[in-house]
């Protein structure tokens, strides 16, 4: 393995710049190609194609590399826990299950297992459905050293952890 970093819920890769590092695995549970409705940026039909083509399937709760693999960790799990079957914003960003506070705990953990001492995650949340303040309890024994709030309503939160 030659990359340095792993993204387990890459999705779309939207917020990445260059979608096809070679420093990152880019990996999620799904692997598919969406047709959705979104009337802001798509065809003129009023669609858009949405790409969700990891370089390998996985699932954040049990990551299949060894312990201490990788210097960062780009996490940002899918923060809806209520979204209608045909909802874009849950095709665009996946969404939570039923027993998602496990999950969301189990990933923290796995993330931690997979980063080198001294690596770097960096946690990306959108608090529109729970807040920030719930996640982070989860992370529990970890806590962020810094973070940032943006977007246009300031409900997207960028905390950075160091292990």
């Amino acid at each position: 393995m030659t990359a340095r970093v792993l993204d387990p819920c890459c999705g779309g890769r939207m917020m990445w710049f260059d979608k096809a590092n070679p420093e990152v695995i880019f990996g999620d549970r799904r692997n598919e190609v969406l047709t959705v409705t979104d009337r802001s940026h798509g065809r003129e039909d009023g669609t858009r194609e949405l790409r969700i083509e990891p370089d390998t399937l996985l699932d954040f709760r049990a990551l299949p590399y060894p312990d201490e693999s990788f210097y960062l960790v780009a996490f940002d799990p899918p923060h809806l826990v209520n979204a209608g079957p045909k909802s874009w914003l849950a095709a665009k960003y996946g969404k939570l299950g039923k027993n998602w506070r496990d999950d969301l705990r189990q990933g923290f953990h796995e993330c931690m297992r997979v980063l080198k001492p001294n690596g770097t995650l960096v946690f990306k949340w959108n608090e529109t459905q729970v807040k920030v303040s719930e996640v982070l309890d989860l992370a529990l024994p970890y806590a962020p050293l810094f973070g940032q709030t943006g977007g246009r309503k300031g409900l997207t939160h960028w905390l950075v952890f160091l292990k």
